[in-house]
């Protein structure tokens, strides 16, 4: 693994990583990869992974990405990551905002903001346990547990484009 980190960046990261362990990769060079190239989530996934939040990976933080984006990975592990991803303002719950950004992403804009409005009412209502107009953790646990094949395909090199439409709205989805 330490030698696909070195061949990003030779020159940035040494050979010998206990030379200089602190060193980051930029996110540019990580959402160039060929795993994660044409993933709508690209950056999501790699802030996600970031220490510090901002997208700059540190070894460990490329290994757990790896780690995580593996099959073998465990699902309690992979739903964690899952909702960080949809979590784009990181409050810990998936709100509207959220939703709508994680539709726009999946469907590269193509819905209108009626559309858009009328599937995140309806995640929202389906989803929402405990009532609070937004998604906890445990929502999205539940949410996701009726849709086995979520935490398989949401890491991807595609995601698939129904998770809205399908696995929100309680349908199946083909891959």
């Amino acid at each position: 693994m330490h030698g696909r980190y070195h061949e990003m960046a030779p020159n940035v990261v040494p050979m010998d990583y206990t030379k200089d362990p602190d060193v980051k990769l930029p996110m540019q060079l990580i959402i160039n990869m060929p795993e994660l190239k044409e993933n709508p989530f690209k950056e999501r996934i790699v802030e996600s992974f970031s220490e510090d939040g901002e997208g700059s990976l540190s070894f460990n933080d490329f290994v757990d990405m790896f780690s995580v984006l593996s099959e073998m990975a465990p699902r309690e592990l992979k739903a964690i990551y899952a909702f960080k991803i949809y979590d784009f303002n990181t409050d810990n719950f998936i709100c509207k905002s959220d939703l709508e950004k994680t539709l726009n992403k999946l469907t590269r804009e193509e819905l209108t903001a009626e559309e858009i409005t009328l599937v995140c009412e309806k995640v929202i209502e389906e989803a929402d346990m405990d009532g609070d107009g937004k998604l906890g953790f445990a929502d999205f646990e539940n949410m996701i547990s009726k849709a086995p094949d979520f935490l398989r395909y949401c890491f991807k090199k595609k995601i698939v484009s129904c998770i809205f439409s399908g696995i929100f709205l309680g349908y199946h989805c083909v891959v």
